[in-house]
């Protein structure tokens, strides 16, 4: 039985919004804007730290002040105060947060390695959202962006999330084997959103008829 919906996407298909659609339809929690909120609570400091850290390696001048601040007299001094807010820390609070929202079952989870995650449980539907350039763009500009402003993020955003997935999960992104099925959203986010509930229901039936192990 299917109990949760990962979906990964490119930056500007529309996989947030798709994920709305999913949790609405079906009555599940939405782990999207909720998991940084959660993150930020557990690693205790404010919302925007992690929204610039999660699915990103840290830049090399922040990799260089942490190992200096480490390393460093005061920074031994005191390094039970230190509360450096890096990728890593954040990835690692990730993972706790993702694995407490699967034990407990019907959500939807968006990104953040989720699907890596959870990739060996058998109630988990993972699913990847990609679409054109063009359409990711003036899905941007739709959502208020200028033109300018979607070319860089659709230009950056996922070179950002192939480093991560690439350094924390040793795979390439996206990894075709982690995923159920890889949608365009092209055709729109509500036909998008029906396929991936027609899949689920075809995975359950599939499950439902599987026969039972022999007994030894």
């Amino acid at each position: 039985m299917i109990r949760i919906l990962t979906i990964e996407r490119e930056y500007g298909s529309g996989g947030g919004e798709i994920a709305q659609l999913l949790a609405r339809q079906l009555g599940w929690k939405l782990w999207d804007q909720e998991l940084t909120e959660e993150i930020a609570r557990l690693a205790n400091c404010p919302k925007e730290i992690v929204q610039v850290r999660e699915e990103r390696t840290d830049p090399l001048y922040y990799r260089l002040f942490k190992s200096f601040l480490r390393g460093s007299y005061e920074g031994s001094l005191n390094a039970h105060k230190l509360n450096v807010v890096d990728s890593e820390s954040i990835l690692k609070i990730t993972e706790r947060v993702v694995q407490h929202a699967a034990k407990t079952g019907d959500c939807v989870i968006v990104g953040r390695g989720s699907q890596h995650f959870l990739r060996n449980r058998q109630d988990t539907l993972r699913v990847f959202l990609y679409a054109s350039r063009e359409d990711k763009v003036r899905r941007l500009i739709a959502r208020g962006k200028t033109e300018k402003e979607a070319e860089e993020r659709v230009d950056t955003v996922d070179h950002e999330r192939v480093e991560f997935i690439q350094k924390y999960f040793h795979v390439e992104w996206p990894d075709r084997t982690a995923y159920h099925a890889m949608i365009n959203t092209a055709t729109g986010d509500q036909c998008v959103a029906q396929m991936i509930l027609d899949l689920r229901k075809t995975l359950d039936a599939k499950t439902a008829c599987a026969p039972a192990p022999a007994a030894v």
